[in-house]
C-alpha cells in the first residue's frame, strides 16, 4: 500500500471565496489587516480601491511566491477601460448624469475610496508569476502550481495566438472592408480547422497577431492546438494580453491589419477596442482636452 506520508499536500490557509477567514479577526476585533503566511499566494482582480491596495500589499508581505491570475490581475482587464476617464468624470456620470439614477452625492461612508485609476497587481507590488486570460485556461493553473511544487519557474512562452492557430492563411485579405464581429465567420461545421480561412483574412478583426498564446487545447488525434475563441468560431478578443512585456498591441495591431490589405481606419474606437483587457500599466489614460474654438 502507498504510504500517504509520501504524498504532496496543499493546505489552503486563506481563501475568502471558500472559507470564512476575516481580515480583521473573525468578529472584527483586530486592529490591523492580517493574512496568514503562505508559500504561494494568488490574486485575481485588479486594484481599484484602497482596500484592494492594502490587501495586495499584505499578500506580498506574507507570500513567498505571488501569482497574478486572470486578465484583471495581470493587465487591469475590462474594468480598466475606465482609465480612459478622470475619476471625477466617472462619479459625475454614474451618480449625477445617468438617466436611470436620481442625482445624488458620491458615496463616502463605510466604503473604501477609489484610487485614481485601475491598476494591475504588478503596479502595486512585484509579481512572480503571470497567468492571464478572461477566464484563464485551467491547465495553466495546474502547470504553474505543479512547477512551483517541483521547485521550477513558470512562464508562458512569448508566442502569439497566430503561432498556435491552425486556420489556413494566405497573407492577404479577401476584401478591404472590416466586417462586424457579430456576423458569422465562414466555416463548415465538422471540417478540420486547417480547412477554414484565417478570420482576419475573411475581414474580421482578430487580435491573434498581438495576443499571447496559452488559451488553447489540443484537439483530435493529431494533437492540433486550437485557441479558445477560434474553437468557438470567433475571432480572438485579446484577453491573454501582450505577447511580451512592453509591447504596444494597439500599434502592432494596426500594422497587422494594414499588412494584409484591410483598411485600418475602419476600426472604430480603436483605443478602447484594441486595449479592451489591458488598460492598466498606463496603456489607457484620459486624453488631454482639446482647446475650445
Amino acid at each position: 500500500m502507498e504510504d500517504v506520508r509520501s504524498r504532496s499536500w496543499l493546505d489552503f490557509v486563506h481563501m475568502p471565496v471558500l472559507m470564512d477567514h476575516k481580515y480583521y479577526g473573525q468578529t472584527g476585533e483586530g486592529e490591523k489587516l492580517e493574512i496568514p503566511e503562505a508559500d504561494v499566494g494568488i490574486i485575481s482582480g485588479g486594484v481599484r480601491n484602497e482596500k484592494e491596495k492594502h490587501v495586495t500589499e499584505e499578500m506580498r508581505k506574507k507570500c513567498g511566491t505571488l501569482i497574478a491570475l486572470g486578465s484583471c490581475a495581470c493587465y487591469g482587464g475590462i474594468p480598466a477601460l475606465a482609465n480612459m476617464f478622470p475619476l471625477e468624470a466617472l462619479y459625475q456620470k454614474v451618480y449625477r448624469e445617468s438617466k436611470t439614477t436620481e442625482p445624488g452625492d458620491t458615496p463616502a461612508e463605510n466604503i473604501p475610496p477609489l484610487l485614481d485609476r485601475v491598476y494591475g497587481v504588478d503596479e502595486i507590488v512585484p509579481v512572480d508569476v503571470y497567468i492571464p486570460g478572461c477566464p484563464t485556461n485551467p491547465d495553466l493553473i495546474v502547470k504553474a502550481l505543479t512547477a512551483l511544487l517541483e521547485g521550477k519557474s513558470f512562464k508562458l512562452p512569448e508566442r502569439s495566438v497566430c503561432d498556435e492557430c491552425p486556420l489556413k492563411r494566405e497573407k492577404k485579405a479577401a476584401g478591404g472592408a472590416i466586417k462586424r464581429t457579430l456576423d458569422s465567420v465562414d466555416f463548415k461545421l465538422g471540417e478540420p480547422y486547417e480547412h477554414t480561412r484565417c478570420f482576419m483574412e475573411q475581414g474580421y478583426l482578430c487580435l491573434g497577431p498581438v495576443t499571447l498564446a496559452g488559451c488553447g487545447h489540443k484537439e483530435g488525434d493529431n494533437g492540433v492546438t486550437v485557441p479558445r475563441c477560434i474553437k468557438g468560431h470567433m475571432p480572438c478578443r485579446g484577453c491573454f494580453g501582450p505577447i511580451r512585456k512592453g509591447a504596444n498591441p494597439m500599434v502592432d495591431m494596426m500594422s497587422a491589419i494594414s499588412s494584409i490589405g484591410l483598411d485600418a481606419k475602419q476600426v472604430e474606437d480603436r483605443r478602447a477596442l484594441l486595449n479592451r483587457y489591458i488598460g492598466a500599466q498606463n496603456r489607457l489614460r484620459p486624453l488631454p482636452e482639446r482647446p475650445k474654438r
